[in-house]
């Protein structure tokens, strides 16, 4: 996952939308978005070559993705993949309550096990962080989102707002973040009902940043121009899938993920919603 925008409590039918880009190279194999066959519960795309995952859910509603810290001269060739930390939190599911017992009981256990399931993941984060290339970890649930930056060893509550995150921390204004997330705040502020479209086209947009405002990550001013846009399409890179989800104020979540071609044409979009 390379950039995400995120709206928590900005809508009053949509407690939380997620609208985000994947950008890889177009000969890494990739599995479309499914239910795992060895974790039925798990909702997400799959990474063929390393077997982890950019961006998932599950049916309790455990959310996670992750995007890469983009830092050349950082990289280190013999790191553990990324993906299987959004894999390792959806696993996770200590936070989740089952069994016949009153609502209201079941409510309380489940917001203290959470807390104490997020702690302990945060902590595995930030004692395995040098196990890893830079990255940003979006992890938690529906109703309670973090992000942890293993650079920095930083973490960041999403409270109610409109966040944007690309390849650098959470607060470093990249011009891409900057427009998404204004466009994003602006669509929840003036739409009652949310189109999962108007969400896609948000993430189509191939406008790329002026010069002055290019962000330096030592990759050389072509690649910073042609990243610079929220929809990425060039020779053997580009946006490979695009994915919203909504979860509305019943509990209700809605997956769709749209993948594209080398072309930047659309493949296919798969949809899927459940009650969490």
């Amino acid at each position: 996952m390379c950039i995400l925008f995120i709206a928590q409590q900005k809508h009053p039918r949509y407690p939380l939308i997620i609208a985000a880009n994947r950008d890889e190279f177009y000969a890494r194999p990739t599995a479309p978005a499914a239910f795992w066959n060895d974790n039925t519960s798990i909702l997400a795309g799959r990474d063929l070559e390393a077997n982890g995952t950019w961006m998932g859910v599950t049916r309790k509603g455990k959310i996670a993705a992750i995007t890469n810290v983009r830092a050349p001269s950082e990289v280190r060739t013999d790191a553990t993949s990324r993906g299987e930390l959004v894999t390792n939190w959806l696993k996770d599911d200590r936070a989740q309550v089952t069994g016949h017992l009153t609502e209201k009981l079941t409510e309380q256990l489940t917001e203290q096990l959470t807390d104490q399931s997020t702690d302990q993941y945060l902590q595995q984060l930030k004692d395995t962080r040098h196990h890893y290339n830079g990255y940003n970890l979006v992890f938690g649930s529906a109703s309670a989102l973090h992000v942890y930056n293993n650079v920095n060893n930083s973490v960041h509550p999403i409270q109610q707002g409109v966040f944007g995150l690309s390849n650098a921390d959470i607060v470093t204004p990249w011009p891409k973040v900057t427009q998404g997330v204004t466009s994003l705040n602006k669509y929840v502020l003036q739409h009652d009902t949310i189109n999962t479209e108007d969400l896609f086209a948000l993430l189509r947009n191939e406008d790329r940043a002026d010069d002055q405002h290019l962000p330096s990550t030592g990759i050389g001013y072509e690649w910073e121009k042609a990243l610079s846009s929220i929809f990425i399409n060039i020779p053997s890179y580009g946006t490979r899938t695009s994915t919203i989800l909504l979860v509305d104020s019943n509990g209700e979540l809605s997956f769709k993920e749209r993948t594209f071609t080398e072309k930047g044409e659309t493949t296919q979009t798969r949809e899927f919603s459940f009650k969490i």
